[in-house]
């Protein structure tokens, strides 16, 4: 490795605090990279977007081992550990990195393919909702949020649409 040749590591932060890693590693001139997605969160009936770590606790940091003061990253604040192989940081491959950072969007966050790996005629069931508990089979996606179930209710099918987040296979 020649000198000046930075390669990403993986950096495991202390609970909730991967912003907080990023930021005090930057301030001590590492490069890092936090892959983010737009998540849905559920709380008292309320549906949210926030941003989330695409993998919690986890990022990746740009190092230069032969110039940079690596030894450093055990004491930084919000930091748990580096990921080593024995007491040697493992290097991952950098085009892990750049296929993440080419699925980003405009703003920056991860696409994610939000489609079920049901196929029609599933048998699946409604896990949360009006319908919690009930029975049906899947008939497909309407939208990209909402998929549509056969339920059978008052003896015949009727067809319900559902959020993507409410269905778990039978």
């Amino acid at each position: 490795m020649t000198s000046g040749e930075q390669r990403w590591y993986v950096v495991q932060s202390q609970p909730n605090a991967e912003h907080k890693a990023v930021a005090h590693l930057e301030r001590q001139g590492f490069g890092t990279y936090l892959p983010r997605y737009l998540k849905r969160r559920r709380h008292a009936r309320r549906v949210d977007i926030v941003a989330a770590p695409l993998f919690p606790r986890y990022l990746f940091v740009a190092i230069d081992m032969t110039a940079q003061r690596w030894r450093s990253i055990f004491s930084t604040v919000g930091v748990s550990h580096i990921v080593c192989n024995g007491d040697i940081p493992t290097a991952i491959p950098g085009k892990v990195v750049s296929a993440l950072k080419e699925r980003e969007d405009a703003d920056g966050f991860i696409r994610l393919d939000h489609r079920p790996n049901f196929r029609s005629g599933d048998k699946i069931r409604v896990i949360e909702g009006v319908f919690a508990d009930c029975f049906g089979l899947y008939e497909g996606m309407r939208d990209s949020e909402r998929v549509a179930i056969l339920l059978d209710l008052l003896g015949r099918k009727v067809r319900v649409m559902v959020d993507m987040g409410s269905v778990a296979a039978a």
